[in-house]
């Protein structure tokens, strides 16, 4: 059987989201580019301190965990090469996750994982792109009552939010907060990646120079 589909109409809508996303890539460099310096700043020195990066999320931002926390721990790019660095994903666990959850409640599973690992000094970067994520928001609030520094990387609050009253965000409580200019998820998501892949470039630089340690394979 032969499907038929309204081709024009798929294409348009493809060029059209392609062109969004570039839109908001090109306003989070304009935007962002301040708050990502630092966040790398803050980064690198807790590393070159022998702490280390906690990353926590859900859904597509659980994935983001676990990719950059890959990106870390192994490396960015092939062409530069330097030891791996301390960063971990909470997201990784399913039975530390499964039995919290089942014992407890799933808005306490990253915050009782900081509460465990998590040491002054090191830095806790919590993605999110509402920003209002519950278990997130637990997490930096121990990540902060424990002289940890955290770094919230969002999107923006939508319209329909303003009616919240004084509902949390992280932006309300991060040392340093990462705002994705746009209220549309997958746009904000797409951008997470760019300023995630952008984070440990900078960190790789600031701890190894521009041409990286030599052979660490």
């Amino acid at each position: 059987m032969e499907l038929s589909f309204p081709r024009p109409h798929v294409q348009d809508t493809v060029a059209r989201h392609f062109d969004d996303a570039a839109k908001v890539l090109v306003r989070t460099a304009q935007k962002c580019t301040p708050a990502i310096t630092t966040a790398a700043d803050l980064i690198a020195s807790a590393l070159a301190a022998k702490r280390k990066l906690m990353i926590c999320g859900n859904g597509g931002s659980a994935a983001d965990c676990q990719h950059l926390a890959a990106e870390f721990t192994s490396r960015l790019s092939a062409d530069f090469q330097r030891p791996g660095l301390a960063a971990l994903a909470l997201t990784t666990d399913t039975s530390f996750i499964t039995a919290y959850t089942n014992d407890f409640d799933f808005n306490g599973i990253f915050a009782r994982q900081v509460q465990a690992l998590g040491q002054p000094d090191d830095v806790l970067l919590c993605i999110s792109t509402s920003g209002r994520s519950a278990n997130v928001l637990r997490a930096a609030r121990q990540a902060l009552d424990m002289g940890l520094r955290v770094v919230a990387l969002t999107g923006v609050a939508p319209a329909s939010d303003t009616g919240r009253g004084s509902a949390p965000h992280l932006t309300d409580i991060a040392d340093i907060a990462i705002c994705i200019p746009s209220d549309h998820t997958q746009h904000v998501q797409e951008a997470h990646l760019a300023v995630e892949h952008m984070l440990c470039h900078c960190v790789e630089r600031q701890l190894f120079g521009e041409h990286g340690a030599g052979d660490w394979s």
